[in-house]
């Protein structure tokens, strides 16, 4: 269970002990590799500092996975912003608005757990459909009063905890402009999504009523990103620009109608929906993303075997193929086209 060339073999019967005498029966192996991760540490004789932030880090990750564990299958939004923005604002209107259109459609809001939009956003979802996840600063205030009433609230003492939490668990993203925080947000989405790092996600970038601030983003990637090669000419267009909270929350749902999820087995992509295409729909498929490929053709499958062992989705449609790894930046337009059925779900 437990790497034998770094952990000698008493200590790791003495995880194996700890462990039955805790209870632990599921993830053993997952739960063995945490444990004797520390030792390491401890054989290491690794700094002080770094054993702090290890063990914060653990703990951060911790409780936040137990706040999110009662909602994990409630669809998430998690709403960015600057913790700046003033109730008169438009911009605090709009975020406020879109996340109560979001709530009344049945999903949960995910939140910095400041004030400015944040607060607009968990204000516009109510106290029990809001999360946050807040980080302590000398000079921020603290956790706004509607999450903190509502008891979805963790603390963080470190950026990169926070940031996995308020992405990890969203099924979309609406970004209102902001500052250096909201920016780097922002970009760490993108990249994410053209690396293929994380799995493919609605992203909405919305103004106030007539704004110009992601206008002018995009005026920069068109003009500069793009014309020095740094990214692709498409990269930006799986983002919604946009100054209406209606096309902000039709996006981010809408981007669910038909797809469910992805999974790869090895060299294969797995594309689970709830509708599968018709014969013209499926050759309409390989026509338009065969060159996306390294090999083969889009076709309907059963659950592989993999997916059979671990109980996974079994009950929806799928398709396979064998999808370039350096193309995983386009699969939204894949997406979008399945989306796109006509027989899908409304």
């Amino acid at each position: 269970m437990v790497d034998s060339h770094t952990v000698p073999h008493e200590v790791t019967e003495a995880l194996r002990q700890a462990m039955d005498a805790a209870g632990i029966t599921e993830h053993t192996d997952l739960i063995a590799r945490i444990l004797a991760t520390g030792i390491g540490l401890g054989m290491d004789d690794t700094d002080r500092l770094d054993l702090k932030i290890s063990s914060a880090a653990l703990n951060e990750m911790r409780a936040a996975f137990g706040l999110f564990a009662p909602y994990r299958d409630v669809p998430k939004v998690t709403i960015f912003g600057s913790a700046r923005t003033q109730p008169d604002d438009p911009l605090y209107r709009q975020a406020r608005a879109a996340a109560h259109r979001l709530s009344g459609r049945g999903w949960m809001v995910v939140t910095g757990a400041g004030p400015g939009i944040m607060q607009a956003a968990a204000e516009g979802a109510g106290p029990g459909r809001s999360i946050g996840v807040s980080i302590r600063l000398p000079f921020e205030e603290k956790p706004n009063a509607v999450v903190a009433d509502g008891g979805n609230l963790v603390s963080m003492k470190y950026f990169f905890t926070r940031k996995l939490m308020l992405m990890k668990e969203s099924h979309g993203f609406i970004c209102v402009p902001g500052g250096f925080g909201t920016l780097d947000e922002m970009f760490e989405l993108l990249t994410l999504q053209q690396t293929g790092k994380a799995e493919p996600m609605p992203i909405v970038l919305l103004d106030e009523p007539g704004g110009t601030f992601w206008g002018g983003l995009r005026r920069f990637v068109d003009q500069h990103l793009v014309p020095a090669g740094v990214i692709d000419a498409d990269d930006f267009d799986r983002v919604l620009v946009t100054d209406s909270v209606g096309a902000a929350v039709d996006h981010v749902i809408a981007f669910w109608r038909n797809y469910d999820s992805l999974r790869w087995v090895r060299d294969r992509l797995v594309l689970r929906m709830r509708t599968g295409p018709s014969d013209a729909q499926l050759a309409e498929l390989n026509d338009r993303f065969g060159h996306l490929l390294t090999a083969g053709a889009i076709e309907r499958t059963a659950p592989l075997r993999d997916e059979r062992e671990d109980d996974d989705r079994l009950d929806l449609q799928r398709l396979v193929m064998r999808f370039n790894p350096f193309r995983v930046g386009q699969l939204y337009r894949v997406i979008g086209a399945i989306d796109s059925w006509a027989d899908a779900p409304g």
